[in-house]
């Protein structure tokens, strides 16, 4: 199918998270032509998240404070981190914030610093600690796209990257129904992480896991592909909300039949569970998400949690916040009885990417969750609005440089076009694989298995030449997020140990020799996981 160019700018950024919309602000303010293409509305993904009450930033409490915040870093992503991304990261935290709030939106700050709740997730100390409200983000960020120009498309669904010899210079993607071409002399991927390649997941469908596979196509590479946050969530009432861990102080969880979930080990090591949101391997605490997780397969209504008289009576300044949205937002209060089980949230690994935001492919640039490198095997709470801020700063300026001696895209692209039938069916079972075999739990014969269902749906995709593009557009979805699950699970199936978020209960302890990123590549077409040291270019 030849599809021809329908507009041409300098800057493409796909994606209307923090990070797109931060690299989208940055192109355009270095005077560049920039188009801001997202799958659903604008502001959307993880970033604005509905099942959250907030959106958490933090960073180093003052410039004495970033050898520590890099060091910790480090620390809690289990020695997965890149040096040189950690380095970038932590100096551009401050003046990231300082843009935001010289634009105007709210930031808010803590009124009771000093509360324990306000130490970020897995950090020891208490950081730089902002929430952004918004309402105000919305309204402040809609009012900058506007005065910079840039051109926002939502609901479109990018297929495919276009290249010409070698460069990205534009995307394939649907839109009102009809497959376009948009031309570009720098693209910067911001399509966020994979949550929904999982069945229950905390995070809107447009997380889809699609970008990654595009980049990997290109010639880019991904690494820490087995590094994902897992959470509690509610099942019920208000299903997919984030359950807030700083109340596990303070809360009793029992299984459908009555019965308590936890044995006296796993009640002493409430207090640890409530310093962070996702599951570690590398805390005492890991027992609670472990029995959370067992109970929720075998009763997928949920866990039942109920709060003591000593919260409802006293709750901190941290979780009235929280309470105070939850009633608004859903009705619900402290004396409320829920349920809960555990939920793929947010992904630590991703596209790899030096400290300019460069994939390594001409022309391709990435920031936000769809990046992986500056986390590690866990991440500290409030920095993935960080992430996004200033790899997006960096992304959007470092595609302003390229674009200015990146050619004119051609004119046209010739674009496969086949579909198959049952996309939606091997979708759910994709899904459904994903959640039995890749989130808490992991072993070689469950992630051996997934990797069968995988070639057996891609296998099973009985591709034929198509003229409807809402077809073709659905069929290439499902083949970059098949390739996205197997990247998951063959890193996953490679480290054969348990660190950070990633937890393989036959070696279920740390093996100080894999302390090395597992990176992951096309060779000949095919999905090739190998430790770093491993790879020769």
């Amino acid at each position: 199918m030849r599809l021809n160019r329908e507009s041409c700018c300098d800057i493409l950024v796909i994606g209307s998270g923090i990070a797109g919309i931060t690299a989208a602000l940055e192109g355009a303010a270095a005077g560049c032509s920039v188009t801001l293409l997202c799958r659903g509305n604008l502001f959307s993904g993880s970033s604005f998240y509905p099942g959250t009450w907030g959106l958490g930033l933090i960073g180093p409490a003052d410039e004495g404070d970033e050898a520590d915040l890099a060091d910790t870093i480090t620390e809690v992503g289990c020695r997965m981190s890149d040096p040189a991304l950690v380095g970038t990261f932590v100096r551009g935290i401050h003046p990231a914030i300082e843009r935001v709030r010289a634009m105007g939106v709210r930031l808010r700050r803590a009124g009771d610093g000093d509360e324990k709740e306000y130490i970020p997730c897995f950090d020891h100390k208490h950081r730089d600690w902002n929430g952004i409200e918004f309402d105000s983000a919305r309204e402040v960020f809609s009012r900058k796209l506007e005065e910079g120009g840039v051109r926002v498309i939502p609901h479109c669904g990018v297929v495919e990257l276009v290249q010409d010899d070698g460069r990205v210079c534009g995307v394939a993607a649907l839109h009102e129904g009809r497959l376009r071409y948009f031309g570009a002399r720098s693209v910067v991927l911001a399509t966020g992480g994979y949550g929904s390649l999982f069945r229950y997941h905390l995070c809107t469908m447009d997380v889809e896991g699609v970008g990654q596979s595009l980049a990997l196509k290109a010639g880019a590479r991904l690494v820490n592909m087995e590094f994902m946050q897992m959470m509690p969530g509610y099942i019920s009432p208000a299903y997919q909300t984030i359950f807030n861990e700083r109340t596990f102080r303070f809360v009793r969880l029992t299984t459908g039949g009555g019965e308590a979930l936890l044995d006296p080990e796993g009640e002493a090591v409430l207090d640890v569970r409530a310093t962070h949101g996702p599951f570690t391997t590398r805390l005492p605490s890991k027992v609670v998400d472990l029995a959370m997780f067992d109970a929720f397969c075998r009763e997928p209504q949920g866990v039942t949690a109920s709060y003591s008289e000593e919260m409802r009576r006293h709750p901190p300044e941290f979780l009235n916040a929280y309470f105070d949205w939850l009633k608004k937002t859903h009705g619900l209060t402290m004396d409320d009885t829920i349920r809960v089980g555990i939920f793929a949230h947010a992904a630590n690994g991703g596209i790899r990417i030096d400290p300019a935001g460069y994939t390594g492919v001409p022309g391709l640039f990435a920031a936000g969750e769809v990046t992986g490198g500056m986390h590690g095997a866990d991440r500290i709470g409030g920095l993935s609005t960080a992430n996004g801020l200033v790899f997006g700063g960096i992304a959007g300026r470092s595609a302003a440089a390229h674009c200015r001696s990146g050619q004119e895209p051609p004119e046209h692209w010739e674009m496969d076009a086949v579909a198959a039938d049952g996309c939606g069916e091997a979708f759910r079972q994709l899904r459904d694989s994903m959640s039995r075999h890749a989130m808490v739990r992991r072993d070689e014969e469950g992630l051996l298995e997934g990797l069968s269902l995988v070639c057996r749906l891609r296998e099973g995709m009985k591709l034929t030449p198509s003229d409807s593009h809402a077809a073709i557009a659905e069929t290439a979805r499902l083949r970059g997020q098949l390739r996205t699950a197997e990247c998951i699970l063959r890193a996953a199936l490679l480290r054969r140990e348990s660190r950070g978020s990633h937890y393989r209960a036959d070696h279920p302890e740390l093996d100080p020799a894999q302390t090395e990123q597992i990176v992951i590549g096309l060779k000949d077409g095919a999905v090739c996981a190998r430790f770093a040291k491993d790879w020769s270019d």
